[in-house]
């Protein structure tokens, strides 16, 4: 187009005059002309940035002389209602394409400015050059900011050394960045602000690793919060307090005593230089509870605490940070047998307690509850003295014997054995009820160990003053058997009393198997063949009392109780021989009498 020439004044032609075909084309050979335009088009490419002349702007497009077959055009809409360029300005524009489907060759000034500044961007990360953005917005993973004029993504995880909690606060601020990642086929930049900061911090903790030493206090921020502990950035190094290091006193989570981002002071408690772990502590900043607590708590204290702990042995009262004390189920209640201390106290209770002893050395303090009331056993025995009758109500049963409240945290123990006089009772069960009233007698009181031994059957007189002369050796008495054993049958004598008769002695020939010939109800003619007032014994005998008896009453006896063979053991039966029977009696009435070592 530099060889076109007006026809006048030897000027470049204007577009007017291009349009209308008004100048003159210089003679050429056709070679010449053909050379001349494959070198114009070859020249330009799609896709590529070029420099042009501006050589008319209209309504709808500026025109541009790029120095090919044709002019180039560019929508007037890529730069809005302004006039910012005219005619003659040189610019840089982007070739969109070469031929449109009008003929025309499209061209972009936007894409050009864009093209200038990604090369500017390519050049920031291969230089890693640090770069001013503006955040625009936050969007999902991270922000949208304004790189040059373009928008770059800065991934969530890049803002800053420490997790963000709150984004929006990010938007609007100015930060240095670095680009970290360009794609070119999707024209995608990514950022990062957390790469500076950690240079920065680089610095800062081969300092602070350098000055570290057991001992140093040092400021910092609650960076994490986990279940085990708390981690604090020292400024470029985290250190972990662990949750024992966080109180003296007891701590369910770290998040008790701190927050995020709160400013600690923390003091080092060991360190690894090489793994770069630092053991911090918060406690230890304060002294230990128990170095004053002489001076606070003196036994006999009354002091208010929280249940913090509950065990089979008592209950853990924390009365104040780094100091609990226990109180032991003996020491919860005067008149309550407690079992555990859920009867009593519920765990994150406020309660009342006394102070009974502190063991500065091994950290311990007993404490305790029932001593807030006065101690029941205080004045027992002027209460209940010795020999006293009193009725009591049945509060339980054992093996041994039962339980009788006097009134509410006193109870005496009436043994087995003290319930009847006269019979031989297997469980206190066969005798009285839970929750019956019962009339017992003070034998005696153990105040140091807290035990009463009761009665029941010295409301009434021994009777075995009489039974010793009603049952002397000899006497002859009926008896109806009331228990069938494996060695022999307890009968009930006239007098309500109990008494044994020998497997051997209920019949002339031997007895297999006793249930077979003899049944509970059964009346029996009996002799009394032994009697001890000391050990409540009556020993007694059918053998013995048919010794001597007619042969009628001896084939009734044998008829009622066909034991075989017994007619013909009755002519060579011996007198009856207690020394060989004393074993099984003694065994008997040991049995029919449970001790108090006994119970489970």
């Amino acid at each position: 187009m530099s060889d076109l020439t007006s026809n006048n004044e030897g000027k470049r032609p204007s577009l007017a005059d291009l349009l209308n075909g008004d100048f003159n084309v210089p003679m050429m050979d056709d070679s010449t002309f053909d050379t001349l335009f494959q070198k114009s088009f070859s020249a330009v490419q799609e896709d590529q940035m070029v420099k042009g002349n501006v050589i008319q702007v209209t309504k709808d497009n500026i025109y541009v002389d790029i120095g090919f077959k044709s002019l180039g055009v560019i929508p007037r809409a890529e730069f809005g209602t302004a006039d910012i360029f005219k005619a003659g300005d040189e610019i840089d524009v982007f070739i969109e394409k070469i031929e449109d489907v009008n003929g025309r060759m499209l061209l972009s000034r936007r894409r050009a400015d864009f093209m200038k500044t990604w090369e500017e961007i390519l050049k920031l990360n291969e230089t890693q050059q640090i770069v001013q953005v503006r955040i625009l917005r936050r969007i999902k993973g991270g922000m949208v900011v304004d790189l040059l004029g373009i928008e770059a993504f800065l991934p969530g995880s890049q803002i800053d050394v420490r997790p963000v909690r709150d984004f929006d606060a990010w938007v609007g601020k100015m930060i240095d960045v670095r680009v970290v990642k360009v794609n070119h086929p999707s024209e995608n930049v990514v950022v990062s602000h957390k790469v500076l900061l950690e240079e920065q911090l680089a610095d800062q903790r081969t300092k602070i690793l350098g000055t570290l030493e057991k001992g140093l206090v040092l400021e910092g921020a609650v960076k994490a919060i986990s279940d085990f502990g708390v981690f604090v950035d020292l400024g470029g190094v985290d250190g972990l307090v662990h949750i024992t290091d966080l109180s003296w006193g007891r701590v369910t989570h770290p998040s008790e005593i701190v927050t995020l981002d709160q400013v600690v002071k923390v003091v080092v408690l060991d360190f690894d230089g090489e793994k770069r772990r630092i053991s911090l502590g918060m406690k230890q900043l304060t002294s230990h509870p128990w170095d004053t607590i002489g001076e606070k708590y003196e036994p006999g204290t009354k002091v208010q605490g929280k249940v913090v702990s509950l065990t089979d042995y008592g209950a853990f009262i924390e009365i104040e940070k780094g100091i609990e004390g226990l109180i032991h189920i003996s020491e919860m209640s005067w008149t309550q047998h407690v079992k555990h201390p859920s009867q009593m106290v519920s765990m994150g209770q406020v309660i009342d307690a006394i102070v009974l002893n502190i063991d500065k050395n091994d950290k311990k303090l007993a404490l305790g509850m029932k001593q807030l009331e006065p101690d029941p056993w205080a004045d027992l025995l002027a209460k209940y003295p010795v020999d006293s009758v009193h009725k009591g109500i049945v509060r339980n049963l054992t093996n041994f014997g039962l339980f009788v409240e006097l009134e509410p945290g006193v109870d005496g123990l009436v043994h087995i054995s003290d319930l009847s006089w006269t019979k031989k009772i297997r469980h206190p069960g066969e005798f009285v009820k839970k929750g019956d009233a019962l009339d017992v007698v003070v034998l005696s009181i153990d105040s140091q160990n807290r035990r009463i031994a009761l009665g029941h059957k010295q409301i009434t007189e021994n009777p075995w003053e009489f039974f010793a002369e009603r049952y002397a050796v000899g006497a002859d008495s009926e008896g109806k058997i009331e228990r069938i054993i494996e060695k022999g049958v307890i009968v009930e004598l006239p007098e309500g009393v109990d008494g044994f008769v020998p497997v051997s002695q209920l019949s002339f020939a031997p007895v297999r198997n006793i249930a077979e010939f003899f049944h509970t109800g059964d009346t029996l003619p009996l002799k009394v063949v032994e009697f001890d007032r000391e050990s409540k014994k009556i020993v007694l005998s059918a053998v013995e009392y048919l010794r001597d008896k007619d042969q009628a009453i001896i084939d009734a006896y044998n008829a009622k109780h066909p034991v075989p063979n017994a007619d013909k053991y009755a002519q060579n039966i011996e007198a009856v021989d207690l020394s060989a029977l004393a074993e099984d009696i003694e065994s008997v009435f040991e049995e029919t009498t449970p001790k108090i070592d006994d119970q489970e």
